[in-house]
């Protein structure tokens, strides 16, 4: 697939020279800082040390005083509390934090976690019928919520409270709970808008523990859980986000969690994680027990004290990720041969399917891949309970909750965010849908967005790359959305004559540039059939991140190639720069 290389040129070279030599490095090193929003030394501090005192006072967020005063009378009264919520990794890791903090001060409580195929999505009738019949009076509800007023309604009848921590975009109306914990609510005076779910349960235990003068130091455990939801739920690593990310792995990486470590022992992974491993490696397996089982087996796995006991609960979720992998790589399958069955498929700036015997588990999966594929806003839909369902996935910079908000005429429900969201209708409703859906894609995307866009931080020659620029690149960790790993651009590179390609579609290459005589170790990922092309050319230029490559104990740095261009251009421009 072509890709539109965009060198981001809009800079201020006054700012990126007065940080060059207010940090001693450099205008290279400055670009990339000012490019992430770094523009003075005391930016660059609260970057590069992050700590908990840049966490912001969790009372801010409008409710949270609400909460915390009818969690104190729940305790108070011996009330019984249930902690609530989804069955992805967001939703789990925060049932697990808030659970595991809670249970450690009060016995009372209990969690619950709805069951993807018999209840869908968030709080259903189903749980709350089950904390009426076993006389739960408070539920904490995590990482769903935001909009379900009938069910809250539905709760308010029976004398339940329901407190709601959610970051989703809510509807016109708020739920009639005690307390709703939304940084996305318009006028919440939270400074930060990008939290996860289980971010917002964390400003909940973390307002309790200044409330209740418990030290703040208590609270670092639990940022692994924190960690791993920032990861899965791709959300900005940015701000709040990159501190809670920034000490979450420094917990995981201690192992002290019987869960992950049981995770990371049953795959083999020994070397330190990072967010991409969460993204590959923990995640994937979190979400298959909610995807293919039952999210509660996840939960207990994260709140887990017996290593044995993990270890079980571990297997038990690793050979449900072994299934999901069979269901999700067959779906898959049949998804393109339906799409290479559509005469009409290439005119089209969307894709909709639908097949009620795929697995309700996979098809936020499958329609991720598919949207990588053919790079345009995807809904895969099946069969749920006599009702379609499916996922919703996006192209950077097309906001397809509001694609599938201007279609809500024809669906029961959805929710979500700008790049993925679920949704709900009836079957008869399919055909409407595939059409409104399409017409308001093809209206309101622009085409560039059709094409994949590589964003270059800055064109350099491979020279520059010396020892001290390569450590301070390391600094820039944790690196997900909003601080990506740097990409640069250099020209006229050459492979040594040791090209190849791996796995039957990998390249593999061995970089240099001019007369420098050091080469460096490349690998492009599915450029496979650029083999022959490399071969006929005697330069050509590349795209590419740095990251290091750990093999049979040895750690060596190594290009992770995003692009090649075999024709030279000189200017970049995200509308008219193609492979």
């Amino acid at each position: 697939m072509k890709k539109r290389w965009s060198l981001q040129e809009d800079v201020d070279r006054g700012i990126i020279g007065l940080l060059s030599m207010q940090l001693g490095v450099k205008p290279l090193l400055s670009r990339i800082l000012y490019l992430r929003g770094i523009k003075s030394w005391e930016d660059a501090k609260a970057f590069f040390r992050p700590n908990m005192e840049q966490l912001h006072d969790p009372f801010l967020m409008n409710g949270m005083d609400i909460a915390i005063s009818r969690i104190e009378d729940a305790i108070k009264s011996n009330e019984k509390i249930l902690i609530y919520g989804d069955y992805d990794v967001d939703g789990t890791t925060a049932v697990a934090l808030v659970y595991s903090f809670f249970k450690s001060i009060y016995g009372n409580i209990d969690f619950y976690i709805p069951d993807r195929y018999s209840e869908g999505y968030g709080i259903s009738f189903k749980g709350i019928d089950y904390a009426n019949d076993n006389n739960f009076k408070l539920i904490i509800a995590l990482d769903c919520g935001i909009k379900s007023i009938d069910k809250i309604e539905y709760a308010n009848e029976k004398g339940i409270d329901f407190i709601i921590c959610d970051h989703h975009l809510p509807g016109e109306n708020i739920p009639d709970a005690v307390a709703v914990l939304d940084p996305k609510i318009e006028n919440n005076k939270y400074p930060f808008k990008e939290l996860s779910g289980c971010g917002v349960g964390f400003k909940l235990i973390q307002a309790y523990a200044l409330k209740k003068g418990i030290p703040q130091e208590t609270l670092i455990p639990y940022l692994d859980l924190v960690a791993v939801s920032i990861a899965a739920d791709i959300v900005p690593i940015v701000g709040e986000n990159r501190v809670l990310a920034y000490y979450g792995l420094q917990v995981l990486n201690s192992r002290k969690r019987k869960g992950f470590d049981a995770i990371l022992k049953l795959v083999g992974f020994t070397k330190q994680l990072t967010i991409s491993d969460i993204v590959f490696t923990i995640a994937p397996r979190i979400n298959a027990a909610g995807r293919i089982a039952n999210g509660k087996t996840a939960v207990e796995l994260l709140i887990s004290e017996s290593p044995d006991e993990a270890l079980i609960s571990g297997e038990e979720i690793n050979n449900t990720n072994t299934e999901r992998k069979t269901l999700d790589q067959n779906t898959t399958k049949q998804a393109l041969s339906m799409l290479e069955e559509d005469p009409n498929n290439h005119l089209k700036k969307s894709t909709v399917l639908y097949n009620p015997d795929w697995h309700k588990g996979v098809v936020g999966i499958v329609a991720s891949r598919l949207t990588e594929k053919f790079y345009r806003p995807t809904v895969i839909l099946t069969s749920s309970n006599g009702m379609a369902t499916g996922s919703a996935r996006s192209v950077k910079d097309f906001d397809v909750y509001k694609a599938l908000e201007s279609c809500s005429n024809v669906l029961e429900q959805y929710g979500g965010h700008k790049y993925a969201a679920g949704l709900t209708l009836k079957t008869d409703n399919i055909p409407a849908f595939i059409s409104q859906f399409e017409n308001v894609v093809a209206h309101t995307i622009e085409d560039h967005l059709l094409t994949p866009e590589v964003e270059i931080d800055a064109e350099i020659q491979l020279a520059d790359l010396d020892s001290k620029f390569l450590r301070i690149l390391k600094q820039l960790a944790p690196f997900g959305p909003g601080n990506m790993s740097p990409v640069f651009l250099v020209r006229g590179v050459k492979d040594k004559g040791y090209a190849r390609v791996v796995g039957n579609k990998h390249l593999k290459l061995d970089i240099y540039q001019n007369e420098l005589k050091q080469s460096f170790p490349a690998i492009a990922f599915n450029m496979g059939d650029r083999y022959d092309k490399l071969l006929e050319k005697s330069s050509f230029d590349i795209c590419f991140t740095i990251e290091e490559n750990e093999f049979n104990n040895n750690v060596v740095l190594q290009f992770n190639i995003k692009d090649i261009k075999f024709e030279y251009q000189k200017t970049l421009s995200p509308s008219n720069t193609n492979s």
